[in-house]
């Protein structure tokens, strides 16, 4: 089991936590939302949780909650820019249906 980030994710994630100043990697997790029932959240993490499931991309720490990790078991975080947009991407081979706005996801 695990969730992982791209190369150019992490690096996303280490430029911002050194500007940040403070953190020691990004939350990633599930919650109730959006028109097909579930939306991710990230956060950046300046502590873990108790109970945290602790992964390792790129020198990166990612920190999920185990009741967040069936649902995005095996995902990875990409970072990519596009014409103007960037952002992040999530590869989650567990969604069998998503929104068409792209915010909620089923699995």
């Amino acid at each position: 089991m695990s969730v992982t980030l791209s190369e150019s994710a992490a690096r996303h994630v280490q430029n911002f936590i050194a500007k940040r100043g403070r953190g020691i990697g990004l939350r990633i997790g599930v919650r109730t939302s959006g028109c097909s029932g579930m939306a991710y959240k990230l956060e950046f993490a300046d502590a873990a949780d108790e109970g945290d499931l602790e992964f390792d991309s790129f020198g990166v720490k990612v920190l999920v909650d185990p009741k967040s990790l069936p649902y995005i078991d095996g995902m990875v975080l990409d970072y990519a820019r596009e014409g103007l947009n960037e952002g992040f991407k999530f590869d989650n081979p567990n969604v069998k249906n998503s929104c068409g706005c792209g915010e909620s996801f089923q699995v």
